[in-house]
């Protein structure tokens, strides 16, 4: 019996590898949903110790925002004696450094101009705590200085530290959700993150992925690299890589945090085209390593793998060949392609896209539903519109996976001007 009779044909066989691959690839990710909707937000284990930490804060040009964030910091529900707050100014030119000084924080001005970005600040910032402090703190948070902590970040990062966890990382939510579709879209997406991603690898016992900020490394791991190793584009991602291709167990607390998200679509192309690019370097530099994790059987190299994999590449292939595919068979006149066929070429090009927005706004909807109570919105319009608009800022990724392949792309700094306190964020009333 012959294929074509039945239908089978090269473009069919094509679409149908695509929809299995992504199918099969991720319906992990769909498990990971299920197991939070049955056993909802990880409790860790009461810390037996009060532990020392030291906060870290590379800052370029903040003066607007970073005396906000270390008075969030200092004033917590923890025992003051056991934190300090370190700032690195890197290459200001403002007043950051008074600022930052102003509200408790020690600072330090760094002036590299060859070397600037967050990774090489840490770097710099590490080495000289280690040796100045020697082994006074048992571990280090790092955040951005547009970031904000609640009043009890420590105390639950204290929890996963006791536990055992050398490495951890906490719940990413906004302190701007509703000045515009875009800052909503991208708080939208850090909460899924934080809850459907983190919060349920904690759950089945495998590793969770660094994201930017919010996030704790051992002093252990830290004097062992005298300082800080990693510095590609997206460094966070590059040590979640490390760490799950030497199987070492990020762990996931439900401390809150709030960062500033772009406003503008410029803005955030900027932002996430950098990241975009960092994945690429991530991704070509450790697929090796993950690889022999998988054939070793740790999860955790699969799930990161899948996470820094250039799937959207794939995607724009799958587009690319089926309109290809469609050009050429319709200039034949049904020599060399079937109306049929031709018919599931325009079917396959509209499921792509069309399954893509429907996926998308699944998951608006179902984070939405879940942490309602950690959108911090004065307008519940914004809140109902971004499940709209949600699937749009996603699928803005296809044409950036392009571009990021080609283009250069260096580090910007983003620009941060919301001044606002916790008090402010949590103030938001969507009532109104």
């Amino acid at each position: 019996m012959e294929f074509n009779k039945l239908g089978i044909t090269p473009i069919v066989i094509f679409n149908l590898i695509i929809w299995l691959f992504f199918t099969l690839a991720y319906f992990y990710q769909f498990v990971y949903m299920i197991r939070v909707w049955a056993r909802g937000t990880v409790v860790l284990p009461p810390a037996k110790k009060q532990h020392t930490f030291a906060f870290f804060i590379s800052a370029h040009n903040e003066e607007p925002v970073i005396g906000n964030l270390v008075r969030s910091i200092l004033s917590q529900d923890y025992p003051r004696e056991l934190i300090d707050c370190f700032v690195v100014c890197d290459a200001c030119t403002d007043n950051t450094h008074e600022m930052a000084e102003q509200a408790g924080a020690i600072v330090w001005d760094r002036n590299d101009l060859a070397r600037r970005g967050k990774s090489w600040a840490m770097d710099y910032g590490f080495d000289r705590i280690l040796n100045e402090y020697g082994d006074k703190y048992d571990a280090f948070f790092v955040f951005d200085a547009d970031n904000l902590v609640s009043p009890n970040y420590t105390t639950i990062m204290n929890q996963a530290f006791d536990a055992g966890y050398l490495v951890a990382t906490s719940y990413r939510n906004s302190k701007n959700f509703d000045s515009s579709w875009i800052s909503a879209g991208n708080a939208l997406w850090f909460m899924r993150e934080a809850k459907f991603l983190n919060n349920a690898r904690m759950m089945v016992g495998t590793s969770c992925a660094i994201s930017g900020s919010g996030w704790m490394v051992s002093e252990k791991i830290v004097r062992g690299m005298h300082g800080w190793d990693f510095h590609t584009l997206t460094e966070d991602i590059q040590f979640s890589t490390f760490c799950a291709a030497n199987n070492i167990q990020i762990g996931f607390a439900p401390a809150e945090f709030y960062d500033e998200q772009p406003v503008t679509f410029k803005a955030s192309w900027v932002q996430r085209l950098r990241w975009t690019k960092g994945f690429y370097q991530v991704f070509f530099s450790y697929k090796g390593d993950l690889g022999k994790g998988i054939r070793h059987r740790q999860f955790a190299s699969y799930d990161m793998m899948m996470t820094i994999a250039p799937g959207m590449l794939l995607t724009l292939l799958s587009a690319f060949i089926n309109s290809t595919y469609l050009i050429i068979g319709s200039l034949s006149h049904g020599f060399l392609v079937t109306e049929a066929e031709l018919s599931m070429c325009v079917g396959s090009l509209v499921m792509t896209f069309g399954s893509m927005y429907v996926v998308f706004f699944i998951l608006a909807v179902i984070t939405t539903i879940s942490e309602r109570s950690h959108i911090h919105s004065k307008s519940k319009v914004r809140i109902f519109t971004n499940l709209f608009t949600f699937p749009i800022f996603m699928m803005t990724y296809v044409p950036m996976a392009v571009v990021a392949l080609f283009k250069k792309v260096e580090w910007v700094p983003t620009k941060h001007d919301i001044a606002v306190n916790v008090e402010d964020v949590l103030s938001a009333d969507t009532a109104q």
